[in-house]
């Protein structure tokens, strides 16, 4: 579980940094659909090669859900924000998306669930931390309609992780992953020819190139995978941490490679980020008593095998 979530944390963290250098010189629906469709490609490739093309049949049921997570997930959720860092800082964005664990929890409240007291504490927590990295304001030159757009897209995301469990996909979670990835890359380059995104091959800086590398095989692949597997296996609200932790990896990134400053209020907030984790993270962690009949929860050991075969 924290091989993953670390992943998680990390990469993801990273893959801000890496969109805002993708689309210096490659259209942003454009990149995010090649990013997305080419990691989908790679993954069901090597399932077909290792197991078989007919590992990678779907029922009608299963096509409509994993297209239906495609769109949220990959398409909308990091679509979005690949096409708003054309003018959002990557910092900026990260700190945006930190708002997914506060809809994850509507949407708990709205199908009936009712949070740990202290899961609520922990997000507010959170959320504290990520307004004292607010307190400076916004960067000059960053438009109103940018950073809705990333908060449309921390919508989506969130009802993707939450409806993840809940829709019928295969049992597979690498199958699953691989069509996700096939289904919002799909849609993200047919949202680019309708845009009539233009490219100039000749343009494109290795910069860019090697961000698209970066997040086609690290940010997508691995970290996709990683987080598919916790979704299926610990409560959503301590998968939602990641969005609290990210935004310190960015802003740390952020300093690093784009020499933006860090005060010692960035590292105060950090510090209540990482607090708000830890807190979390205590508070959904349930004994397998409280585990109730049908929860959909995959086989542990299946899920690690899945993931190891993957890593061959």
């Amino acid at each position: 579980m924290w091989v993953a979530l670390w992943i998680v944390y990390i990469v993801w963290g990273s893959t801000y940094l890496a969109i805002r250098l993708l689309v210096r010189t490659i259209p942003p629906l454009l990149g995010a659909g090649v990013r997305f469709f080419v990691a989908g490609l790679l993954l069901c490739g090597v399932i077909a090669a290792q197991r078989g093309v007919r590992s990678l049949r779907l029922t009608r049921s299963q096509i409509a859900s994993c297209a239906l997570l495609g769109a949220l997930l990959p398409a909308a959720g990091n679509g979005l924000v690949t096409v708003a860092e054309k003018n959002v800082p990557s910092s900026l964005a990260a700190l945006i998306i930190s708002s997914v664990p506060l809809w994850v929890v509507v949407f708990r409240f709205a199908t009936g669930e009712r949070p740990r007291p202290g899961t609520l504490v922990g997000l507010g927590i959170g959320f504290i931390g990520v307004t004292l990295l607010l307190l400076p304001g916004r960067p000059a030159g960053v438009h109103l309609i940018g950073m809705l757009t990333v908060v449309l897209a921390a919508l989506c995301w969130a009802s993707g992780s939450f409806l993840t469990p809940r829709v019928d996909t295969p049992s597979d979670l690498l199958v699953t992953i691989g069509w996700e990835m096939l289904f919002g890359g799909a849609f993200l380059l047919i949202a680019s020819a309708a845009a009539r995104e233009h490219v100039d091959l000749g343009g494109v800086s290795a910069e860019s190139l090697g961000a698209l590398i970066y997040l086609i095989t690290i940010g997508s692949i691995i970290a996709y995978t990683a987080y598919g597997w916790l979704l299926n296996n610990i409560p959503i609200s301590k998968v939602a941490t990641y969005a609290y932790v990210n935004p310190a990896v960015a802003v740390f990134l952020g300093w690093a490679v784009l020499s933006e400053n860090i005060t010692a209020l960035t590292l105060v907030a950090a510090a209540v980020i990482v607090a708000s984790v830890a807190g979390i993270v205590r508070q959904e962690s349930p004994p397998p008593a409280e585990l109730e009949p049908g929860d959909r929860v995959l086989d542990r050991r299946v899920a690690l095998e899945q993931l190891e075969r993957a890593s061959d």
